[in-house]
């Protein structure tokens, strides 16, 4: 592989590693503030507009009982490692949280964090389930602005329109970057693994969008320079769910001559698969943009357009398996599960449900599924 391209991933892939170090980084070397932002959707434009850092809080491998007063042993591994980090002071370079209120754990957290850690300035946000009427868009494009203010009140910042139309162009622009490079390297299987995406992919939520955006931009071009990697012999699959971690499932993949040629990922393609209209105000367009994202059932999805989407990306990728990525206790993706389950029988299609938790002790079970499911494919 091109020698530039290698050091652009490990670039990422140490950020997606650490992220905590490169928030505190980016903090000392540009003085700039930072603001928490909860799966999924957050209005990351409104922090860029204030001239803050938006981060990622998507849980992590930290174990501990100090979540344990505030939530339930059912509660999504998600929640509670962020709920424990927290708490232990991992956030404490935060000015600010934005949490999304999708599910009763969600709206639990909201609540129990402004007690537990009042110094993270919580700041709820509420998303319209009838989001495709006008009312609905209306309602949340008021709600925008809502948190727009309260971002203000906390970061001590006027945040003007201007400002917020210049963050959505950078974000769209980010949007647009990556709706080409996961087409690219698509052509990159071995270099790009289900490990190595999945961490540069990630790694946008520690950093810069801006400067997010070139590295893939040049990374894209280095790669035109270099041939496309022969993939005979591996078996080509669809990921869906709301995340796929820790690494060491996604190494199983690898492991048994797995590529990820797209993924329907709420942590990945979903935050960018979906543009903003060109027209309207810059809160609209937010607003229209949340509207025109389906298939995810953390947002309502009267039809359940979830496994025709898998379907027409599974015939677009000629792939030839879906992989749904349930996260333990995830009660949306839970209740998708069944529907989606049927659809795939109906289409003929291979799937297999992994259940984990970010913090497995063990991926035994999951390799003997993985491993078991690639032989049936052969």
């Amino acid at each position: 592989m091109n020698p530039e391209v290698q050091k652009q991933i490990e670039q990422l892939k140490g950020i997606a590693e650490n992220p905590k170090k490169a928030v505190n980084d980016y903090i000392a070397a540009t003085g700039k503030k930072a603001v928490g932002c909860f799966p999924i959707y957050t209005p990351e434009e409104l922090v860029y507009a204030a001239g803050a850092l938006p981060v990622g809080m998507w849980g992590g491998r930290r174990t501990g009982s100090l979540a344990d007063k505030y939530l339930q042993s059912f509660c999504c591994s998600i929640m509670k490692a962020n709920t424990e980090q927290s708490l232990a002071g991992d956030y404490d370079m935060l000015s600010a949280v934005i949490v999304t209120t999708y599910c009763d754990t969600l709206k639990c957290v909201t609540e129990n964090w402004k007690i537990a850690v009042p110094h993270l300035n919580i700041i709820p946000i509420v998303y319209p389930q009838n989001r495709k009427q006008k009312s609905g868009q209306i309602f949340f494009a008021e709600e925008l602005q809502r948190v727009k203010g309260k971002l203000e009140e906390v970061l001590g910042a006027d945040i003007a329109d201007a400002d917020v139309e210049a963050a959505l162009n950078v974000y769209e622009e980010y949007r647009k970057t990556m709706q080409m490079f996961t087409e690219v390297i698509r052509d990159y299987p071995k270099t790009f693994d289900a490990v190595t995406r999945h961490l540069v992919i990630k790694a946008a939520y520690y950093m810069d969008k801006k400067e997010y955006t070139e590295i893939i931009k040049a990374m894209m071009a280095e790669l035109r320079k270099v041939p496309a990697e022969d993939a005979s012999g591996m078996k080509k699959v669809i990921l869906t769910g709301l995340i796929a971690e820790p690494v060491e499932m996604l190494e199983l993949f690898t492991e048994n001559e797995m590529y990820v040629v797209a993924d329907d990922l709420a942590q990945e393609s979903r935050q960018f698969r979906v543009s903003a209209p060109a027209e309207g105000s810059c809160y609209e367009r937010m607003a229209a943009r949340l509207a025109a994202q389906d298939g995810c059932t953390f947002l309502y999805d009267y039809g359940k357009t979830r496994s025709q989407r898998l379907f027409d990306m599974k015939k677009q990728y000629n792939a030839d398996a879906i992989i749904f990525c349930q996260l333990k206790f995830c009660d949306p993706d839970e209740f998708d599960y069944p529907i989606v389950k049927k659809d795939m029988e109906t289409f003929d299609i291979p799937m297999l449900y992994l259940e984990f938790e970010q913090q497995m002790e063990s991926v035994g079970q999951l390799r003997t599924r993985i491993q078991s499911f690639a032989e049936m494919m052969d």
